[in-house]
């Protein structure tokens, strides 16, 4: 998706360097990405992205370099078996894919892409499916030009909330996990001397204040998540009595069996408390404060998409999800 490689896109965009984008818009089989997956590839010959599993990204390279080096941007047909010889095994994925290759967008597209990400603010891109290719923008649909023939659109909508409830270690380590997961985290907490430790991201949302009060005046929206790190009731607490009557889509508290008896206890009446879950986490033997970051933000995933969590050998749906409804072709 643009998200995931326009850091890359805007450094070498800053530095002057030209870019050129293989986006996949299309395919015919099964495949490890979804469609908007993108790879980019700058003069410098640096990279980032990816279109499968792995397989077609030599072929997606080389013919990115022939754009860079002049040649016309061109939607073409890749298939993962295009390099093998006949005796070698093929990947399961073996459908064709429509792989645009163009070069970034200009202006005003690149702005409005920067800007949209920057600042949390919803998105749509549209590029031509014909030649000469045209990037558009706009922050509805409608707003798109549809008049130049087929086209794909991606959303980019506004990251999804991470509230963390406690500004302890194992919060800044899931501020930095949840970056790449592309999550606009806030942490609260009353205590000034826990909220400036100095140990997290530059884009975590720091808030010195009481969380309910914080919550009473910024209502928690269904897709938002909440965590109670602080290991203090009188912190964790009034946060989970001002969230667990509202909309999120994900709320937990850390703490031990015992621990979590004695909160349930606490809390008894709240509405929505039958959603609270704790102790958070999967079950993957934790103990260092990374597992345990990485524990809560797996069940997190899991349970935005539906899932149990459990090992992907022993279900029966379809490792990856449809590809989102916000990104089409028309």
């Amino acid at each position: 998706m643009l998200r995931e490689v326009w850091p890359f896109v805007e450094d070498h965009h800053r530095a002057g360097r030209p870019l050129v984008l293989a986006r996949l818009v299309s395919r015919d089989g099964p495949g490890s990405r979804p469609l908007g997956a993108t790879l980019a590839l700058a003069a410098d010959g640096t990279w980032r992205g990816s279109l499968s599993g792995g397989c077609v990204e030599g072929i997606a390279l080389d013919a990115a370099q022939t754009v860079l080096d002049g040649a016309t941007p061109h939607l073409a047909t890749i298939c993962p078996t295009e390099h093998l010889l006949p005796w070698e095994a093929a990947p399961a994925c073996t459908g064709n894919l429509g792989v645009l290759i163009t070069p970034a967008p200009g202006q005003p597209v690149h702005d409005a892409i920067t800007d949209a990400l920057a600042h949390d603010h919803p998105l749509w891109v549209r590029v031509g499916l014909q030649p000469p290719y045209p990037w558009s923008a706009a922050t509805t649909p409608d707003e798109l030009p549809d008049s130049d023939g087929p086209a794909f659109i991606e959303h980019l909508p506004r990251r999804r909330r991470l509230i963390l409830i406690g500004a302890t270690d194992l919060a800044a380590t899931l501020a930095h996990l949840a970056e790449p997961l592309h999550r606009a985290v806030t942490v609260i907490d009353p205590r000034p001397a826990h909220l400036h430790s100095g140990a997290f991201p530059h884009t975590t949302t720091l808030i010195e204040e009481w969380p309910d009060t914080w919550l009473t005046q910024h209502p928690l929206h269904a897709g938002d998540a909440l965590i109670a790190l602080s290991h203090d009731p009188r912190i964790d607490d009034r946060a989970l009595r001002a969230a667990l009557p509202g909309p999120a889509t994900h709320i937990a508290a850390l703490g031990s069996r015992a621990t979590h008896a004695q909160r349930l206890h606490r809390l008894t009446g709240t509405p929505g408390l039958d959603r609270l879950i704790g102790p958070a986490g999967l079950d993957l033997g934790a103990t260092t404060t990374a597992e345990t970051a990485l524990s809560i933000l797996a069940e997190l995933t899991a349970t935005e998409n539906g899932r149990s969590g459990r090992r992907l050998r022993d279900g029966h749906h379809p490792i990856h999800p449809q590809p989102p409804l916000a990104s089409l072709r028309r």
